[in-house]
This record gives structure tokens, C-alpha cells and sequence, in this order.
């Protein structure tokens, strides 16, 4: 199983929102290269970027992503937020992500994520963020329109590499995973899952491993808060000990 240690980028800074909460919100640093790197040096492949600004309706911290990924020997980034429109998308990639997260236009035009899967195969991951068993979009300050059924169903078969889940309830919280449901979408959508929420300590990863749905974690606040070293959480995912 893969780790993708997350790092939120909120006003040019590393912040941690609690259940998507901006008032909620830790701030962990002013340059989110220092953590780029110190991931890098601890072995890690690929980290989960997510421009707040954008997910939040502000203008997009681009110049600062595009500093991020000019940087070298840094681990592949994934980015999410904001990115609701194929332009952000082509721009996203050309501008170096491997990996592109959406979740609004999945909920709102899957139609349209669905031609732009096949258009760019394994290279977009839809996100299903999960709140009282509705799919919330816009920043997760609205709910989507249509059923977590029917947006499971409108993924099946798409050539995308991962279907990321994320419990809303649980983000930022520090309360544990929900693996059931993480399982149940990845089942229902025939894509491996990114697990994503409430991971708080090394025994949550270790649970996660052992579901065969479960591709990768994503994981913020418990690695901003030293809860546990990278290593540690490398080792965990691999299944061993740091």
C-alpha cells in the first residue's frame, strides 16, 4: 500500500482544516518545500497537494505549485482542489502534476469527467468526499446533486488509477479511518481506493493494508504532528517495521 502524506497549501503556507472547516484551521509552516523535501528524504514517491485558495472559490496559488514541481528530486505530486474545468486540468498536468484530483466536476459533470478520463487514461483520480452518506463538492460547503450510487456507477470501467474516498466527518479529526466505506466505493466503482480521513496512528494504517481494496493513504495531520515519523508510516504500509 502506497502513503501519500498530504500537504494543504492555504495562503501560500501548510494548514490542517478540521472536517474542511476553514475556521478550523492549524497552520504547520510557512514554506511547504521544507515538508516536500523532508518527505523526499525519507523515501516517499508521491504526496497529495491541495491548493485550499482554489477549493475555496480564491484565486489559485499557481505560482506557487509551479515552484513546487520546478523543484528537483522532489516526490511526484497529485493535486487536488479547485481544479473544476478541463483548462485547470491541461494546465495542471502541463505544469508538471503526475496525478490530477477532481471531485466537483465528477459530482456535477460526469459526463464530462468520464471523456476527459478516456482522453488522459491514468492520470485523473475522481474524489468521492463522503458526508452522512451524500457526496459534498464546492470545498465540501455544498452537496452534490446526485446519489453516491449514481456517481459509483458513472466511474465504473474509466481508466483512472485510484478513486479517492474521504469521509468528511473524520478529516482532520484525528479519530480513525473509515475503511468500510472506503471498501464499499472502491467495490462499487471497480477502481483501487485512496483512503483519506481521520488516519491517527500507525495501527490504522496496518488495517488499511490488509483491505485488497485499498491502494494508498493519504495522510495530514497525524505526520504534521510528529504522531508518527514518515518511516514509521512507510514501514507500516509496506508492512513492516521502521
Amino acid at each position: 500500500m502506497e502513503l501519500l502524506p498530504a500537504i494543504d497549501l492555504r495562503h501560500g503556507g501548510a494548514v490542517r482544516l478540521c472536517q474542511g472547516d476553514d475556521a478550523r484551521s492549524t497552520r504547520y509552516g510557512d514554506d511547504p518545500r521544507v515538508l516536500l523535501e523532508a518527505y523526499a528524504a525519507a523515501g516517499v514517491r508521491r504526496v497529495h497537494l491541495v491548493d485550499l485558495d482554489a477549493a475555496l472559490g480564491e484565486p489559485p496559488q499557481r505560482s506557487l505549485i509551479a515552484a513546487l514541481l520546478a523543484l528537483p528530486g522532489l516526490p511526484a505530486l497529485q493535486l487536488g482542489g479547485g481544479l473544476r474545468d478541463r483548462d485547470a486540468v491541461v494546465w495542471a498536468l502541463a505544469a508538471g502534476c503526475e496525478r490530477v484530483v477532481l471531485g466537483s466536476l465528477v459530482a456535477r459533470r460526469p459526463d464530462l469527467f468520464a471523456a476527459l478520463a478516456r482522453e488522459l487514461p491514468g492520470r485523473l483520480v475522481p474524489a468521492l468526499d463522503v458526508q452522512g452518506g451524500e457526496v459534498r463538492v464546492a470545498g465540501w460547503r455544498e452537496g452534490a446533486a446526485r446519489t453516491l450510487a449514481d456517481l459509483c456507477a458513472a466511474l465504473a470501467g474509466l481508466p483512472c488509477p485510484a478513486v479517492l474516498v474521504t469521509d468528511v466527518e473524520r478529516d482532520g479529526m484525528l479519530v480513525g479511518p473509515n475503511l468500510d466505506l472506503t471498501c464499499q466505493l472502491a467495490r462499487a466503482t471497480g477502481l483501487p481506493a485512496l483512503l483519506s480521513g481521520g488516519i491517527h496512528a500507525l495501527a490504522d494504517l496496518r488495517a488499511a493494508r490488509a483491505r485488497p481494496e485499498i491502494a494508498g493513504a493519504i495522510v495530514g495531520r497525524a505526520l504534521y504532528e510528529g504522531i508518527f515519523t514518515p518511516a514509521e508510516a512507510l514501514a507500516a504500509c509496506a508492512g513492516g517495521d521502521a
